[in-house]
């Protein structure tokens, strides 16, 4: 299946605790269909420190979210759209905005 949210897209949360946040995909997890986006879903977690001196403390970070929970920002219209695909005529296959037709990445 091809992807249809990248690492670096722009991502609204459609359901979920944190539903109606923007954020950017900093790590897509293709295996588990999941993603984890900034400043989205954060948890804390405690750790103890390292011989390597990273200190120990409750560190906020982020956990991932199902990539069902989330809709493409549309770059042209900025708002959320699904994701479909097209094939140029030099043979590339590139992400379109359904909203707007726009490419996305291409």
């Amino acid at each position: 299946m091809a992807a249809r949210i990248k690492k670096g897209d722009k991502v609204l949360v459609i359901s979920g605790a944190s539903k109606g946040t923007r954020g950017e995909v900093l790590r897509v997890l293709p295996s588990e269909d999941r993603a984890v986006v900034q400043g989205v879903a954060v948890a804390k977690h405690h750790t103890k420190p390292n011989r390597m001196g990273e200190q120990g403390g409750i560190i906020a970070r982020e956990a991932s979210v199902h990539v069902s929970n989330l809709a493409l920002i549309d770059p042209a219209t900025d708002k959320p759209t699904k994701v479909g695909f097209r094939v140029l005529d030099d043979g590339r296959k590139v992400r379109v905005a359904r909203k707007s037709g726009s490419a996305i990445d291409g």
